[in-house]
């Protein structure tokens, strides 16, 4: 069994010795989103596709990152957006709808990130940069990061109070990050692929790739939270990377 050729990878050489890989629209891996029992059999299917068992997160927004244990598994994940391991067996799995899914590779190690703006202006970016590089005893130099898809620049509206968490001043023209559009109060479209280079730079990492694709303008590839108030299906994707045993 391999994984579907829709799925999006990390366009990492043959070097990095990980199995990662996006999940596109098809099955779902949301408890929140579908029935749980479909849902947990969706995910144990990802197990031989990853050569490890994926776990994953109680997602909720914000910056923590946990190191991966064995005993965790759906009915008692911890409440973290990023997670790290230097475990073969263990892979590391990450909710997708809109907000930006970001997996690392560093020697001996791996970890993945739910992103969207809260995490993103918190420090989950950076917090998983530092915890990967304790676990792995690497430097942020040695990291790799590949950014999956989210809700693209040109969808994703937010008001002032979000470019203020980015310590920004919500002014009326276009900055890194946020290009201004009157709709016809003050509003910004937020990148976040931007905003995550950004924060990966600052943190010393430099090999960054991957974050070209929109969630919600997508519709026929990707599942959107957005997406579903227009009627698109429910759903969510998984972000998952492992360390080849």
């Amino acid at each position: 069994m391999r994984p579907d050729a829709a799925w999006l990878r990390p366009d990492w050489p043959e070097e990095v010795d990980v199995t990662a890989f996006m999940t596109t629209r098809g099955p779902n891996y949301g408890r929140k989103a579908g029935d749980p029992a479909e849902v947990r059999a969706q995910r144990e299917a990802l197990q031989p596709l990853l050569g490890a068992r994926p776990i994953f997160l109680d997602q909720v927004h914000g910056a923590a990152v946990v190191q991966l244990r064995p005993e965790w598994h759906d009915d008692n994940a911890p409440a973290a957006d990023a997670a790290v391991s230097t475990d073969p067996d263990l892979a590391v799995a990450i909710l997708v709808a809109d907000c930006l899914p970001v997996l690392f590779a560093a020697p001996g190690g791996v970890a993945g990130a739910h992103a969207g703006w809260r995490g993103l202006a918190a420090g989950v970016l950076e917090n998983t940069v530092a915890e990967l590089c304790r676990a792995a005893g690497c430097a942020p130099g040695e990291v790799r990061a590949w950014l999956g898809a989210c809700i693209g620049p040109e969808a994703f509206e937010v008001g002032a109070e979000v470019v203020r968490a980015f310590g920004r001043e919500a002014v009326a023209h276009d900055q890194a990050g946020f290009l201004y559009r009157p709709n016809p109060e003050p509003r910004w479209r937020a990148d976040l692929p931007l905003l995550a280079r950004q924060r990966l730079n600052a943190a010393g990492v430099t090999q960054i790739s991957g974050g070209g694709w929109c969630t919600l303008t997508d519709d026929s590839r990707f599942f959107s939270f957005r997406g579903e108030a227009l009627g698109r299906p429910r759903g969510r994707m998984a972000a998952c990377i492992a360390l080849r045993g």
